[in-house]
């Protein structure tokens, strides 16, 4: 059984940062891309970043260029996302998500399993 679990979500000010993680268990996908998305109230599921299944690329939204960064650690099956100069732009559920694709992908319906979702709130 597949399990993508976040965690690092929470309530910061504009301009601070935060470090969410994603830990994926039972994934029997000989290699896999991840990626991270976030859906605010009333609005679909967008794209953050994503990561190719070797970390050797990645993808970024432009909203989140230059601000966030995703990497990943293959042997412990961990990601994460490292979000500095956080606006209150970003405030969403952050979902981690898991591909069958080695290369990364932005589009949500590529993506096969997903977390549950960590809170990312940005005061102003």
């Amino acid at each position: 059984q597949v399990q993508l679990v976040e965690s690092g979500g929470g309530l910061v000010q504009a301009g601070g940062s935060l470090r969410l993680s994603c830990a994926a268990s039972g994934v029997t996908f000989r290699g896999y891309a991840m990626g991270w998305f976030r859906q605010s109230p009333g609005k679909e599921r967008e794209f953050v970043s994503a990561i190719s299944y070797t970390g050797g690329s990645t993808y970024y939204a432009d909203s989140v260029k230059g601000r966030f960064t995703i990497s990943r650690d293959g042997a412990k099956k961990t990601m994460a996302l490292q979000m500095n100069s956080l606006k209150p732009e970003d405030t969403a559920v952050y979902y981690c998500a898991v591909s069958a694709r080695y290369s990364g992908s932005y589009y949500p319906r590529e993506y096969d399993y997903w977390g549950q979702g960590t809170q990312v709130t940005v005061s102003s």
